[in-house]
């Protein structure tokens, strides 16, 4: 059943994901084509800062839905109430957080940002995407019994009807329009209606979380989350560090209007790691019951094949960018938004590490492992932020893109192998770096060779140029892995899921 619960969560979060990055395609293009490239710099700009400023949350909802493994598992419905009202009650409290911080930035924005043309009040704008950040947490803290009973794909169907209708509302305002702050107060409206109707959702399937009689949580769990949030906290502040400061040293050493350049290649990059992560985000909740079975053996089946799994569709996906991006960005704004080829090559590097790191994490969210490894985010986040102002300043764009491949190394060279592979599958150092530096090298090695025979095709024609590299990419990549990977225990391991999927599907037919 849990495979099958993967399954279905999986696929649902494929097609939404899928549905998200078009729809940003679409309203970043169109953003660009009525608004300018500095509007869009500014909203990438300001959706970092709202990201970062998300560390407010220090990660109390991995906690409340890593605490709420055992009582779903158990049906025990006064715990879950319990820790339902504590979620509640914290996330009031994050929100009124998030508005402090938010307005504490205001008088700074102006030295973020610099030079530009703009023509609506920058503090404005900016205030609206903190209104529709503490829209996100109000009313929210009922998805979290859908994601601990592996009823994501509830959320994400909601999630899909809302980026559609959110996404055309948007598009048609702006094009009769032009007018960008009505843009951001429809999705404010979208997002507020999606947490309503997904708490509806979790009403309904479980209808005793709308009973009155709660008791508080008892104060060795509420210990044991706390214990939790100390560790997250530090691995959310790191997290915003990493992941937030980009658009602002772009901004800031170069330009808003060089950040919306930079968007163009972000929007396409992140838009493919969004769909890609879906199918591991998903498989937490599955992952947390399988450690609870306490069968080592087992879990390190599991671990194996997600890992070929992780390394298979990220490296491929990592090939296919750094060979079409180019092309898909012409298509889609125009060759005069293109940026190097140095930098596309590097920001792939960096999509591939990133996504590798989707493998480790769902163990380790699973596992609970939030407090050991509390600094090791920090430091990474410190050295991301050094290295990046340092290169910027020397390479451009490409130097802030290799700070974040270089800062990453702490994680694969500590966190990784010590605190999750040892310590849930009883890995050797040694043969954690064996491994890694085999499935890097063949990354390497198929990465320059399809690059190499991408470059040869140099066909006039657009269309028919990125028709033969996508025949490339599709062929070259998957057959070497086919070959070198086909009789392997991970690889067999997805043939016998597929089975699995299959005689169910026939069942349900009959």
């Amino acid at each position: 059943m849990r495979s099958i619960n993967s399954f279905r969560n999986t696929f649902v979060s494929m097609i939404m994901s899928v549905v998200s990055v078009l729809t940003t395609f679409i309203i970043q293009k169109v953003i660009l084509s009525t608004l300018g490239e500095e509007y869009l710099g500014l909203n990438g700009l300001f959706g970092n800062i709202i990201s970062m400023l998300a560390i407010a949350e220090l990660g109390f909802g991995s906690a409340i839905i890593y605490s709420m493994y055992k009582p779903i598992a158990q049906n025990d419905k006064e715990q879950i109430k319990s820790l339902l009202a504590f979620y509640k009650k914290v996330y009031r409290g994050v929100a009124g957080i998030v508005l402090g911080i938010g307005i504490c930035i205001i008088p700074f924005l102006n030295l973020i940002i610099g030079t530009n043309s703009i023509e609506n009040s920058i503090v404005l704008i900016y205030i609206l995407f903190i209104v529709d950040a503490i829209a996100s947490y109000l009313l929210s803290y009922k998805r979290s019994v859908l994601y601990a009973s592996q009823r994501t794909y509830f959320i994400n169907l909601v999630h899909i009807a809302y980026l559609i209708l959110m996404n055309t509302a948007q598009v048609i305002v702006l094009i009769l329009t032009k007018n960008y702050l009505l843009y951001l107060l429809i999705r404010i409206g979208f997002r507020i209606l999606e947490n309503l109707v997904i708490t509806m959702i979790a009403n309904k399937v479980y209808p005793f979380i709308l009973e009155k009689n709660v008791e508080p949580i008892s104060s060795n769990l509420k210990d044991s989350i706390k214990q939790k949030i100390k560790g997250l906290a530090f691995h959310r502040i790191g997290s915003a560090a990493i992941n937030g400061t980009d658009n602002i040293i772009v901004t800031h050493f170069l330009s808003v209007a060089v950040n919306g350049l930079f968007s163009n290649y972000v929007t396409l990059v992140s838009g493919l790691s969004v769909l890609l992560s879906q199918a591991f985000d998903t498989l937490t909740s599955s992952v947390g019951n399988l450690l609870l079975e306490n069968d080592k053996e087992k879990t390190y089946e599991v671990y194996q094949s997600l890992y070929l799994f992780g390394f298979w569709i990220y490296s491929f996906a990592a090939i296919g960018l750094v060979s079409l991006a180019e092309q898909v960005i012409t298509v889609w704004v125009g060759e005069k938004y293109l940026l190097s080829f140095v930098t596309l090559i590097i920001l792939c590097i960096n999509f591939y590490f990133v996504g590798m790191k989707k493998v480790f994490t769902v163990f380790k969210e699973a596992a609970g492992i939030f407090y050991e490894d509390r600094y090791i985010t920090m430091i990474e986040a410190i050295l991301n932020v050094v290295i990046s102002i340092i290169l910027v300043k020397f390479i451009g764009i490409p130097g802030v893109v290799l700070g974040t491949i270089l800062s990453s190394f702490v994680q694969y060279l500590y966190t990784y192998p010590i605190l999750v592979n040892r310590k849930l599958f009883n890995e050797t150092y040694i043969h954690y770096l064996k491994s890694q530096l085999l499935y890097l090298c063949l990354f390497f090695a198929v990465f320059a060779l399809t690059i190499w025979l991408v470059q040869l095709v140099t066909l006039t024609n657009i269309w028919t140029n990125m028709l033969l590299r996508l025949i490339i990419v599709l062929v070259v990549p998957n057959v070497i892995y086919l070959i070198i990977f086909h009789q392997t225990r991970a690889f067999k391991y997805y043939l016998a899921l597929l089975k699995v999927i299959k005689e169910n599907i026939i069942k349900k037919k009959s």
